[in-house]
């Protein structure tokens, strides 16, 4: 889903024309960043670019409620968009598991996009490589089980953000590296220079083979307002694409 966070990024955080995405599924993206990166921010700007696609609704997998709707998603939030948007809200690792394999029982239209926020949290109850790769996997079928229900070639997308640790943790780096090899889009976020009254990052997307790494700056005001402008990239400037190859934090 490397394409619809490129859309967002690149229309400043503003939900797009609302026209109709054809393109065939992409592959899972993973979203990386620390505590407090606006990893929810652009989650819930995914969620209502693909609302106003023209397509399915789409599920949002939190663990618990949103505190605040981030502001200045544009003119995205229109009622009929934040109502394509369900939420739900499993507590524990069983209760998300059980979701994700009761999927094929729900009824009505399949979702076009599938989004979790902090993986990370759930897998803090049993945080070896087998409970990831399990639930990287399950993710991962529950969403192909979606695209064959939503059919002509463009499948249900899915987008799952994880909180990234201090370097040198090795179960951590370990556990990154695994699901790295279920989702290989990633995008990470790393923070810069913050301006007077601004929280600002570096958003480094790499679509995993289908289209160029790029890379922007992702602004939020003191009042939550987010703003997206291009990195001024410089020749020989590899320092992010660096660090995230080693599988550590941005």
């Amino acid at each position: 889903m490397a394409e619809t966070l490129r859309r967002v990024l690149n229309s400043g955080g503003a939900a797009g024309s609302g026209e109709e995405n054809t393109a065939e599924a992409e592959p899972p993206l993973l979203l990386l960043g620390g505590h407090g990166s606006g990893k929810t921010a652009l989650l819930f700007a995914a969620a209502l670019e693909a609302a106003g696609e023209g397509r399915g609704p789409v599920l949002f997998l939190t663990r618990r409620p949103l505190q605040s709707l981030p502001r200045r998603i544009g003119a995205a939030l229109e009622p009929l968009r934040l109502q394509k948007i369900r939420f739900q809200y499993p507590p524990s690792t069983r209760e998300l598991l059980q979701l994700l394999c009761s999927a094929h029982e729900t009824r009505g239209p399949a979702p076009s996009l599938l989004l979790l926020d902090g993986l990370e949290e759930y897998l803090t109850e049993d945080p070896g490589s087998q409970e990831a790769a399990y639930l990287a996997a399950l993710l991962l079928d529950t969403a192909a089980h979606f695209s064959h229900r939503v059919g002509s070639g463009r499948g249900c997308g899915l987008i799952v953000a994880l909180q990234t640790q201090e370097e040198g943790d090795s179960a951590t780096a370990l556990q990154l590296a695994l699901l790295q090899r279920y989702f290989p889009a990633q995008c990470w976020l790393q923070p810069d220079a913050p301006g007077p009254g601004q929280h600002c990052l570096r958003a480094c997307l790499e679509p995993g083979g289908l289209g160029a790494r790029a890379e922007w700056r992702v602004t939020f005001r003191q009042d939550g307002e987010m703003t997206v402008t291009p990195w001024p990239t410089q020749a020989g400037d590899t320092s992010l694409h660096k660090s995230s190859s080693s599988g550590g934090q941005p």
